[in-house]
């Protein structure tokens, strides 16, 4: 993986809210601007420390994160949604594994020209349809609303070896480049983590 120079890349996993948000910054800072900003999304696996030799997730690996954290993590999502005009409802979103839904959309992004609006209607699906994205029939499903995407092939793609060594690569080299956490926004060599506002993004990219 090599960051383009000329383009702003963000790296997000579908499951983190802050991702969320930091696409809502993203989208005010873009309509501030007189031309067009290229953005290039990488994948990122907000879970990985917890999966196991099979893939699953553990829920008994201690990563530090008690009851306090999670409080200022609802305090701080609270805040930014309401800074940056964004509904989210913790309790109505199910806890899911996003992986399949990150091999769906490598695929996506890689094999079609319609990457932008998988991205977007998978965090749709999440986020406001409170749907399980890591489930087969329901990428399907999204697929299917999706101009320029095949349903099957998306099904494929989300069950495959090949686009699951494909996603494997893709995470490893995100952690070779430095990335810890998501949202990380990359800019010709300088970056910030986190739903950051519209201006810290319009920094990061024209002072560059």
């Amino acid at each position: 993986m090599s960051l383009d120079d000329d383009a702003l890349t963000v790296f997000s996993d579908y499951v983190c809210p802050f991702c969320y948000l930091g696409r809502a910054s993203l989208q005010q800072y873009r309509a501030t601007r007189d031309e067009p900003l290229d953005v290039t999304w990488h994948a990122f696996d907000l879970r990985g420390h917890k999966r196991d030799e099979h893939g699953e997730i553990r829920e008994d690996v201690d990563d530090g994160k008690d009851d306090d954290y999670f409080e200022e993590v609802r305090e701080n999502v609270q805040r930014l949604s309401e800074e940056y005009g964004v509904d989210i409802d913790f309790d109505a979103v199910p806890d899911i594994d996003s992986w399949n839904a990150q091999q769906a959309a490598l695929y996506v992004r890689e094999e079609t020209d319609a990457f932008a609006a998988f991205d977007d209607a998978l965090f749709e699906a999440y986020w406001t349809d409170y749907r399980d994205i890591g489930d087969v029939d329901v990428l399907a499903d999204v697929a299917g609303d999706v101009d320029g995407v095949a349903v099957e092939a998306v099904r494929d793609a989300a069950t495959s070896d090949e686009w699951e060594a494909r996603l494997e690569s893709e995470f490893e080299e995100a952690k070779q480049l430095g990335i810890t956490g998501v949202p990380t926004f990359a800019y010709d060599g300088h970056a910030a983590r986190g739903a950051v506002p519209p201006e810290q993004l319009e920094r990061l990219v024209e002072a560059a």
